[in-house]
């Protein structure tokens, strides 16, 4: 890298409350393979179960309703907005994006949708023309999505649960301008201990050979 340089940024985007989870551990056997590949790169790390996400109250509607209209805010929606504005420059400031995530009642933890619906915002990652609808307006960046499940739905030994949050994590993103998520599904978590291994070891591994590459 040269001198003065920025070094390129990897943003980390931790769903998991539980630091000893299984999506956990894969997120630290991939990153530990990266850093080995790629030990120039900064690793920033979104803990969303630490952040401290704002409620999406009546200030903050308000305030995006302003944008969108371009009309001017008050005190309490230039507050608001401010806080989204923070939040929201962290994912166009990172060359890659890897989320790590189990999966919970056939979805998403509800604090992943969170951030997704507070940074997702007009004039910050999209705007809308009539002519021609909506314009994205960040570039796309590899991104990678690790999700941990107590089903099986890479053999489809699920047990009959459904997957709605590989669906989700696939199209949400793309007004952010990220086109394709590449997933690796880390599954069964629970059940026979034979099943929950070989499930781990398969996952560890494709995930050190993504980790080369990435």
């Amino acid at each position: 890298m040269v001198d003065g340089a920025k070094a390129p940024k990897l943003l980390h985007v931790l769903c998991s409350p539980r630091i000893e989870s299984a999506s956990s551990a894969a997120a630290l056997a991939f990153l530990e393979t990266f850093q080995g590949t790629q030990p120039s790169w900064e690793i920033d790390v979104l803990d969303l179960w630490r952040e401290g996400l704002p409620e999406f109250n009546q200030d903050l509607l308000d305030g995006k309703d302003a944008v969108r209209r371009r009309a001017g805010f008050n005190s309490p929606q230039r507050d608001a907005w401010a806080i989204i504005e923070h939040m929201a420059v962290r994912f166009p400031l990172a060359e890659r994006v890897l989320f790590f995530t189990p999966v919970w009642n056939f979805g998403l933890p509800y604090k992943l949708k969170h951030h997704i619906d507070l940074i997702n915002q007009p004039r910050l990652t999209f705007r809308f023309d009539p002519t021609v609808g909506y314009i994205l307006l960040l570039k796309d960046r590899p991104t990678l999505a690790i999700m941990a499940s107590g089903g099986d739905f890479v053999t489809g030994m699920n047990r009959g649960r459904i997957d709605m949050a590989t669906p989700y994590l696939r199209e949400a993103p793309r007004f952010i301008s990220v086109r394709s998520v590449e997933f690796v599904n880390f599954g069964p978590t629970v059940g026979p201990q034979e099943a929950i291994g070989a499930a781990r070891q398969s996952a560890h591994r494709r995930l050190a050979e993504l980790a080369r590459r990435f």
